[in-house]
């Protein structure tokens, strides 16, 4: 009879150690240890592999490796295709990672719904077969080929791939799979990191790409072990506020694509619909007159777009201000009201700010410095900037504003959306043609010079 024993496996790592450890010391992190109950017995139970290996590998120079372009499959949606690179690279492997019930699955199942042409096999760990097909009656697609399995056993999904041979495998989730070498539950490290492994084998092996979905822990980060976002070779982060409409899936670690990139959704009742031109989804124009409200042209990834930076200055009620930032960087901007304080002479020590980005988004492009403070000031003064006037720059410690990089890109967005003026940082626009451009650009090297093109 097998003996089973019980060992603590680090959840970052996956060091493991026969007794509990406050700090791994393989990777230095801390409370990671998680206990892990294993068998001694041996087993022949080998998962089948997929290929052949009988060739022999040997070492290559470097300058006689034959390079191509990778042979990438259209998803038929073009914010998916616009993160992953152009499309998902045959015989790759891709993890999604989001919130409980911000639309994962439905991204998937959509997306592959919508393919013309490509056998599909799904395999669901969580949700049923006849709810998935609710599913795909409310998104309206269901003449697509694409084959449903509700399995959570390794070997018995392997046994499934090989009799439909599907041209993409989706995995919904990871964590719910298990493999009956390992005496663990579903979901723990052990179990994680096998089945991940193998199925990265098979995509390897067989050359057909596959999409896994992951939960995330409480920290934000995908669940189980770091090793499963080393050996994947696209990690894709699906996040948004569930109370807004708008949802982003962003690229963390893609290696055939830049990492910076986004796509931008709305979530509406029939399912995910790709914006296209988020800019002017994310501007109003129900704010003319009113202070507080500054346009910013921002960049995430290769995409430029013009969104709202609104703020609210008000007199502190109780002794302590209140700092508070949605969508933005909450140390920055209290790094930026201590500039507006000490380089530009506003007294804002005793004064609420409040920070919120339109539409729910979280923008992490310095470039926001400029219009931040300008929303502030004009709260603080009670004065409206212009709604045909935008502004994007870094703003400096002591005062100045820096350059930002595609700024020509900015700029013809904002041309293109019709405002009449754009604030950029000096000496940041060198050899453009302004000459067909129907926009009044104006540089400016101080917060002082801004305010006064703003505010006169």
């Amino acid at each position: 009879m097998a003996k089973n024993k019980t060992i603590y496996v680090c959840s970052v790592c996956g060091a493991d150690s026969p007794k509990w450890l406050g700090k791994c010391p393989a990777c230095g992190e801390w409370n990671t240890y998680v206990e892990e109950i294993v068998s001694t017995k041996t087993t022949n139970n080998k998962i089948e592999s997929f290929g052949d290996n009988s060739k022999k590998i040997k070492p290559t120079l470097i300058n006689e490796i034959k390079t191509s372009e990778e042979v990438r499959m259209d998803m038929g949606d073009s914010e998916f295709n616009r993160v992953l690179g152009g499309g998902i690279v045959a015989g790759s492997m891709v993890l999604i990672g989001g919130e409980p019930g911000i639309g994962k699955s439905t991204l998937i199942l959509q997306t592959i719904l919508r393919l013309k042409g490509v056998k599909t096999l799904y395999v669901s760990g969580e949700e049923s077969a006849r709810q998935l097909k609710m599913r795909a009656e409310r998104i309206g697609c269901n003449d697509s080929e694409c084959y449903i399995v509700c399995d959570t056993s390794l070997e018995g999904i392997f046994t499934h791939i090989k009799n439909v041979e599907p041209q993409l495998l989706i995995i919904d989730s990871i964590q719910t799979i298990s493999t009956d070498t390992l005496e663990s539950s579903a979901g723990s490290v052990a179990q994680v990191r096998e089945c991940a492994a193998a199925i990265l084998k098979y995509a390897k092996e067989s050359n057909i790409p596959v999409i896994v979905i992951g939960h995330i822990n409480k920290e934000g980060s995908i669940a189980g072990p770091k090793v499963l976002e080393h050996i994947v070779d696209a990690v894709l982060q699906f996040e948004g506020d569930r109370h807004y409409m708008y949802r982003i899936l962003r690229s963390i670690k893609n290696r055939f694509g830049n990492t910076s990139e986004l796509g931008i959704y709305e979530m509406r009742q029939d399912g995910l619909r790709s914006v296209e031109n988020p800019s002017e989804l994310l501007l109003s124009k129900s704010h003319d007159g009113m202070s507080g409200v500054a346009t910013a042209v921002a960049i995430e990834g290769a995409r430029p777009f013009l969104i709202e930076t609104q703020s609210l200055v008000s007199s502190a009620v109780y002794g302590t201000p209140q700092r508070s930032a949605t969508g933005f960087d909450a140390r920055r901007m209290n790094m930026l009201l201590a500039v507006l304080e000490k380089r530009v002479g506003f007294k804002l020590a005793q004064k609420d700010v409040f920070l919120n980005i339109a539409g729910g988004l979280k923008v992490n492009d310095p470039a926001m410095d400029l219009a931040v403070i300008s929303a502030v000031l004009s709260s603080n003064m009670d004065i409206a900037i212009d709604s045909d006037v935008c502004m994007t720059g870094e703003v400096g410690l002591s005062g100045e504003i820096r350059a930002v990089n595609r700024i020509e890109q900015r700029i013809l967005e904002a041309d293109k959306l019709g405002f009449k003026k754009i604030i950029i940082p000096a000496d940041n626009l060198k050899g453009f043609d302004k000459s067909k451009l129907s926009i009044k650009i104006v540089e400016v090297r101080k917060v002082e010079e801004a305010f006064r093109q703003l505010f006169g």
